[in-house]
C-alpha cells in the first residue's frame, strides 16, 4: 500500500497551488540542474572544459530525465541529494555525449548545487510573494480610503479605549505591508547571490580560472556575485526566513484583529460569504472566520521554524555538519506557510464586509464613558487637570453604579455642570469629534503606498 503524506491533504490550507510548485521535488531538482547546466557554459567559456561538451551536458539537464525515486532513495545514504544528483547526470549525459559527461560538475562541490539551485527556487518565491503582498496593500488601500470616516471603538488591554476610525485600524495594517515590501526588496541583493566554492570555498579546482568562471557563472544564472562563497555563513538563508516569518506574524496580527471584530457579540465585520465557506458540520447557523483561522494557523507555525533558521548559522569551520542541513526543508515550509496566509488574507480584504452600523452602536456600549478623557481635559482647562479627573472618575463610578449614561450623571453634577453647559457635554460626548489625527495617519500612509505603487 502507497501512504500519501498528510501535506498532499491540508496543502492547499498551508501552502498555494504556485508555491507549491516553487518548492515540489521536480523544482529543487531543476533548480540543481539549471546550476549545472549554467557551470557547464561557464566553464566552456572560460576555457576549462570543452566547448563542445556544454551543449550535450545542457540538454541532460531536464529534471524529466532524472529518476526521482531513485534520487531520494539514494539521498540518505549520500547524506545529500546533489550527489546521486550528479551520479544520475553523468549517465544521462553519457548516453548522448560520453565525452561530455566527463566535465558534469567539473570544479564544483554538492553544495554549490544545492545552495545555488535553492536560491534560483527563492527568487521565483519572492516574485510570488511580491505579487500578492502587492495585491494585498491595494485592498488594504481601498479601506483606509472608505473608511476614513468610519467611526469604531479602540481597544486596548481587550478594552474599550477612544474612537478610532476603521480607516485608521486598515492603515495600521498597510502600514506594517508596506514596511515588509521595503525589508523584500531590500535582502534580494543579498540573497540571490551565487554560492559558488568548491570543496572548502577556494576554487581550487579551477586554478588561475576560478574567479572568471565564477563571473561567468553568476552572469548565466543572472544572480549577484558575493565577495567570498558562503557555505558556512547563513545569514542570507536566516534573513529570508526571519522576514518571511515577520510577514506572517503581521498577517496573524491582522487576522487576530479581524476575527475578534467578527465575534458574534461584536459583529461589527465578517469573512466573505460562499459555498461550503465557514460553516459548520453540525450547527447550521455557523459562518466561521475560516479564513482568519488559517492565517493564525500558518502564524503560530512560523516562529519555530525561524527559529531552526536562526539556529542553524552557527555552522562549523568551512563546511557544516548538520545546520546546513536544517534549512532544506525548513526555509521552503516557512515561504509555503507565508504564501498561504498571505493569500488567504487577500482573500478576507477583498471581499471583507463592514458593518459601519454596527461598529456605531457598539461605541456607546459603555454609555458614553470611552468619552470621559475628552470631557476630563475639557474640564481640566478651567479647574486644572488633577481637580478635573477627580470629578470625572467619580462621576463614571456613579455612572457605573446607576446604569445610567455618563451624560446625564455630568449634567447632574453641580460643580461639572457649573463650567460645561448641556451643550458642550454633548458635543464632548460625541465619538466622532474626539478623533484626533486618524484621518492625517491614515493620509500619510496612503501617500506613502500611492508613491511606491507610481515607482513599480
Amino acid at each position: 500500500m502507497t501512504f500519501l503524506p498528510l501535506a498532499s491533504l491540508t496543502g492547499s490550507m498551508f501552502s498555494t497551488a504556485a508555491m507549491q510548485q516553487v518548492f515540489s521535488a521536480q523544482a529543487c531538482v531543476q533548480g540543481m540542474l539549471d546550476f549545472e547546466a549554467a557551470l557547464a557554459r561557464a566553464e566552456a567559456l572560460a576555457g576549462v572544459i570543452p566547448a563542445s561538451a556544454a551543449e550535450p551536458i545542457r540538454k541532460a539537464c531536464v529534471s524529466e530525465r532524472i529518476d526521482l525515486q531513485a534520487l531520494s532513495a539514494a539521498a540518505a545514504a549520500a547524506g545529500n541529494l546533489a550527489i546521486p544528483l550528479v551520479k544520475q547526470l553523468t549517465a544521462v549525459a553519457a548516453g548522448d555525449d560520453k565525452e561530455a559527461s566527463k566535465y558534469v560538475h567539473w570544479g564544483a562541490t554538492s553544495q554549490d548545487a544545492i545552495d545555488t539551485g535553492m536560491v534560483l527556487q527563492l527568487r521565483r518565491a519572492l516574485d510570488l510573494i511580491d505579487a500578492d503582498l502587492d495585491a494585498l496593500a491595494d485592498g488594504l488601500a481601498e479601506l483606509v480610503q472608505h473608511h476614513a470616516d468610519t467611526v469604531m471603538i479602540g481597544r486596548t488591554w481587550m478594552q474599550h479605549a477612544l474612537p478610532v476610525t476603521f480607516g485608521l485600524k486598515a492603515a495600521g495594517w498597510l502600514d506594517a505591508v508596506l514596511r515588509h515590501q521595503e525589508r523584500l526588496q531590500a535582502l534580494r541583493p543579498r540573497v540571490l547571490a551565487l554560492q559558488f566554492g568548491g570543496a572548502a570555498g577556494t576554487l581550487a579546482s579551477l586554478g588561475d580560472k576560478g574567479m572568471e568562471v565564477a563571473q561567468a557563472l553568476a552572469e548565466e544564472l543572472q544572480l549577484q556575485l558575493p565577495d567570498t562563497p558562503w557555505h558556512a555563513s547563513r545569514d542570507r538563508m536566516a534573513e529570508v526566513g526571519a522576514v518571511l516569518g515577520m510577514l506572517t506574524g503581521t498577517l496573524g496580527k491582522m487576522a487576530r484583529d479581524l476575527s475578534l471584530q467578527m465575534q458574534t457579540e461584536v459583529a461589527e465585520l465578517s469573512e466573505p460569504a460562499g459555498e461550503g465557506r465557514g460553516g459548520s458540520s453540525t450547527m447550521p447557523h455557523k459562518r466561521n472566520p475560516v479564513g482568519c483561522a488559517a492565517v493564525l494557523a500558518c502564524a503560530a507555525r512560523v516562529p519555530a521554524l525561524v527559529s531552526t533558521m536562526l539556529s542553524g548559522m552557527v555552522q562549523e569551520h568551512e563546511r557544516a555538519l548538520g545546520g546546513w542541513q536544517a534549512e532544506w526543508d525548513t526555509l521552503p515550509e516557512i515561504a509555503q506557510l507565508a504564501a498561504a496566509a498571505l493569500q488567504q488574507m487577500r482573500q478576507v480584504v477583498a471581499g471583507l464586509n463592514v458593518d459601519a452600523g454596527r461598529m456605531r452602536a457598539n461605541l456607546d456600549t459603555t454609555r458614553g464613558l470611552i468619552m470621559a478623557e475628552a470631557v476630563m481635559l475639557a474640564l481640566g482647562a478651567k479647574l486644572g487637570r488633577l481637580q478635573a479627573h477627580h470629578l470625572v472618575e467619580d462621576a463614571c463610578r456613579r455612572a457605573v453604579a446607576s446604569g445610567k449614561h455618563l451624560r446625564e450623571v455630568l449634567e447632574q453634577d453641580a460643580t461639572i455642570s457649573a463650567k460645561l453647559d448641556a451643550e458642550q457635554i454633548d458635543k464632548l460626548l460625541d465619538p466622532a469629534n474626539y478623533l484626533g489625527q486618524a484621518e492625517a495617519f491614515g493620509e500619510r500612509v496612503l501617500h506613502t503606498w500611492r508613491h511606491r505603487r507610481a515607482r513599480s
